[in-house]
């Protein structure tokens, strides 16, 4: 850019590619072990796997109460079926995360309850 006045055109040079190539280097270095130490430590669980569980549940059961027209289905949730679905593994592989939370929110989400613990504040 030219400005008024200013006849020549000045560079302005950044870091090289040396330092570029070691900070990418030393960021690989940092990062690489950290995500193979996360996968090594919770494998196909997830942090927070309890909380996984609970939203699962609570969207199954939200679900089957607002696309059942007559409420049977919502009512069979609520007297027990969320568990017997949580026991047969018929709920998915989020449910084998933590199976009763799974039924808490099965029955909230059947219930029309708000989701319990959930937001920034828990």
């Amino acid at each position: 850019m030219v400005l008024l006045g200013q006849q020549h055109l000045a560079a302005h040079r950044g870091p090289s590619r040396r330092s570029r190539a070691l900070v990418l280097a030393a960021g690989l270095a940092v990062l690489f072990p950290g995500g193979w130490l996360l996968a090594d430590r919770y494998g196909d669980r997830p942090p927070w796997a309890e909380d996984v569980a609970y939203e699962a549940g609570f969207l199954h059961g939200n679900r089957v109460r607002q696309y059942d027209p007559t409420g049977e289905e919502a009512a069979e949730l609520l007297a027990g079926g969320c568990e017997r679905l949580a026991a047969s593994g018929d709920a998915g592989v989020k449910a084998a995360y933590d199976p009763g939370r799974w039924a808490t929110g099965c029955r909230d989400g059947a219930a029309g309850k708000q989701p319990a613990e959930q937001g920034l504040l828990g």
